[in-house]
């Protein structure tokens, strides 16, 4: 057996080791850690008394032993892909559901934890501990806890299925968007792409073996990776190019060796059998258990009433740009290109010129002055202090008033096909809580993995970001405030620990919002070789340019949230409709261009079938009210009454990011804006407010 010091997943705790960290390591860790785990749970279902001290803390220190190597596996999954760690993951994922299942199911420590809760004891409780312990007795209940027999054995059966039918859309999703490229050897081809997009597909091109190819000459290569194929799709004059990638990217994973079609129908089917099995009628009503939102329903009233609010804004959006474009027959693939095309003429704005104004290093700069404007702290490189998974990764620390560092985070900013996932993400890398070793006590400081997939540099330049681009960077650093900004010193609580799903995108969205800030903008926006200021005449052109087509963004947002829910809640393997006829009579009222016959969108739906947002992708906007509402309070200040804005910030910082799960979410937006949230700010910030 492998011994700590032989076999880095056997740390266990701390920032982990990425430059020791090997696939081979991942089989014998966790064969040697589970039985271990088991043991120290058979022995706490034995011993442990009825107290916060007897119950709650040693189990979380088991769950956590876990979570560290797991979790840091797990990581690797999703940024250092490669078929080694697959095979060992998937060796090992049974064996790690089996054990979770083994602990939500205890009924030795299902039952302490009602005898806690009833108990006298339960009053001199913090908040944040009555909310783990309630959360515990629930998450023990949707774990199967009540289950006996041949329903227990089922239900188990299924979470294993589940999770290997996750994993496996993943890679499935991950190899069919690796899978296909566009090599393109004439300037004809490559007609109306900008500079940052041929010297990307050049470096691309020259990745894949064509050692010669140039931003000039060629060849280039194009990918479905968002940095490449949506530049292509928005700036290509040639419209038979663009349709061959628009076809190609609606239909990843959706035939072939890495068809997910199938594991679709699987997980809806077991998702359904399993919310069965624990008393409910449907999968969504399970997933409503641990959400804001109280009902299935009243996630229907919110979507309709944004829905109503922008179907009509959308249909004109699409007239326009028919009217604009001159095209009666406008198809999916021309809606990007002519719509950049109309932002031109309509606002003078090229996103793709104000690239060189955003350059990684000044945009990180920008973001961490507003951090500490807002916030009071202080962000600083600490590259050197922690080892990475790869050269591009940065390490940085965050720092209170007294320059006392409070949190660390990793940031992976850019794009890389073979062995990255698309999208971007915060993940938790170690938990805000405190130790008690003995008499002796200390604070674990948090630590967040911020992962993003934006265009990388290209020969000497810096990474130049597109406005887009920038603002999910914003996005993800909200999460990891939320992450890293906690006072909760219950790792159970702490940070998005606890968090509702359905509230955890506030602080995300909320930062997007600064992006449009004057004083914001103007701190992080310089020209790359001149330092020069983005133009006052450029940032006017972006704020008139903000709500352009917003009725259509927020639309498709609102289709993809019905249809999360309607294939969780009214979707039946055997009923009358098919997943595509529900998908058909949803975007009837949901969108205005049809999808096409071979639209397999679906098939690469990650965030419902390969991450956590199944029946909870309205999430977004149920949050996103919460979000506007939350930054109205800093335009009521008045954003450019400095005093003001600090002042709102540190009010943000004291509830939304400090508080965490310890309160439930809507407590904890009434502290912070002194009443029930509303959705007019939301729909003033789209411009819809007048529908």
């Amino acid at each position: 057996m492998p011994t700590v010091a032989e076999n880095s997943f056997l740390q266990g705790e701390g920032l982990p080791p990425f430059d020791r960290l090997e696939a081979a390591q991942i089989e014998p860790a966790l064969e040697r850690l589970l039985p271990q785990l088991e043991e120290t749970l058979t022995q706490l279902e034995k011993t442990a008394t009825p107290t916060w001290d007897g119950l709650a803390e040693p189990l979380t220190e088991l769950e956590e032993r876990l979570s560290w190597t797991w979790g840091v596996a797990g990581h690797l999954m999703g940024v250092k892909n490669s078929p080694e760690l697959r095979r060992a993951y998937e060796a090992m994922q049974p064996k790690v559901v089996q054990f979770i299942n083994r602990l939500g199911q205890s009924q030795a420590l299902y039952q302490r934890f009602k005898t806690l809760r009833d108990s006298a004891d339960w009053e001199k409780l913090e908040p944040a501990q009555q909310r783990i312990i309630e959360s515990n007795l629930r998450e023990a209940e949707l774990a199967g806890v009540g289950l006996t027999g041949e329903k227990k054995e089922r239900f188990n059966q299924i979470q294993l299925e589940l999770a290997e039918l996750s994993t496996q859309f993943s890679n499935n999703l991950l190899d069919a968007t690796r899978a296909f490229s566009l090599k393109l050897t004439e300037k004809e081809d490559v007609d109306g792409l900008p500079p940052s997009l041929l010297a990307l597909a050049a470096q691309t091109a020259r990745q894949q073996g064509e050692e010669s190819a140039d931003p000039e000459r060629g060849p280039w290569v194009i990918t479905l990776d968002y940095p490449s194929y949506l530049p292509f799709l928005q700036h290509s004059r040639r419209r038979d190019l663009r349709e061959k990638l628009y076809r190609a990217f609606v239909s990843r994973a959706s035939g072939g060796e890495w068809d997910n079609n199938p594991l679709i129908e699987q997980i809806l089917a077991l998702r359904l059998e399993q919310a069965g099995l624990l008393g409910y009628e449907t999968y969504a009503e399970l997933s409503l258990a641990r959400k804001m939102a109280p009902n299935v329903e009243a996630v229907e009233t919110l979507l309709e009433e944004l829905r109503q609010a922008s179907y009509g804004a959308a249909e004109a959006d699409l007239a326009q740009l028919k009217t604009f474009a001159g095209l009666d027959d406008l198809k999916h693939w021309d809606v990007a290109y002519w719509a950049e095309r109309q932002k031109e003429s309509l606002f003078d704005l090229n996103a793709e010129a104000l690239r060189p104004y955003f350059p990684l290093p000044q945009v990180l700069d920008g973001l961490f002055k507003l951090a500490e404007r807002l916030f009071g702290v202080a962000i600083t490189s600490a590259d050197g202090e922690a080892p990475v998974w790869h050269e591009d990764v940065r390490f940085f620390a965050v720092r209170d008033e007294n320059q006392t560092p409070i949190a660390y985070f990793y940031l992976d900013p850019y794009s890389r096909p073979g062995e990255k996932r698309g999208g971007a993400w915060m993940d938790v890398c170690v938990n805000r809580g405190v130790l008690r070793q003995g008499k002796e006590e200390s604070l674990r400081l948090p630590v967040a993995y911020l992962i993003c997939n934006q265009t990388p540099p290209v020969g000497d330049a810096p990474s130049l970001m597109t406005f887009d681009e920038v603002t999910t960077l914003f996005h993800e650093f909200g999460h990891g405030l939320h992450h890293m900004l906690t006072r909760v010193n219950y790792s159970g609580a702490a940070g998005i620990h606890n968090v509702e799903w359905d509230a955890v995108e506030l602080p995300s969205q909320f930062m997007e919002n600064w992006c449009y800030d004057r004083a914001t903008l103007f701190g992080l926006a310089k020209h790359y070789q001149t330092g020069e200021p983005l133009p006052e005449n450029e940032y006017q052109k972006l704020l008139a340019a903000r709500n352009y087509m917003s009725g259509s963004g927020m639309l498709r947002q609102i289709h993809l949230s019905l249809l999360d829910l309607e294939l969780h809640h009214r979707y039946r393997p055997e009923g009358p409709e098919t997943i595509r006829q529900i998908r058909e009579r949803l975007a009837q009222t949901t969108l205005i261009l049809p999808p096409l016959p071979e639209d397999q969108f679906l098939c690469s739906f990650g965030h419902i079938f390969a991450g956590g947002y199944a029946a909870g992708y309205y999430s977004y906007k149920w949050a996103e009210v919460l979000s506007a509402d939350a930054f109205g309070a800093f335009e009521e200040a008045g954003l450019a009454d400095e005093a003001a804005v600090k002042t709102t910030g540190r009010r943000f910082r004291e509830t939304v990011l400090a508080l965490g799960g310890s309160l439930h979410p809507l407590e904890i937006f009434r502290r912070f804006r002194g009443r029930e949230p509303q959705t007019a700010a939301l729909l003033r910030h789209n411009g819809l407010s007048a529908a």
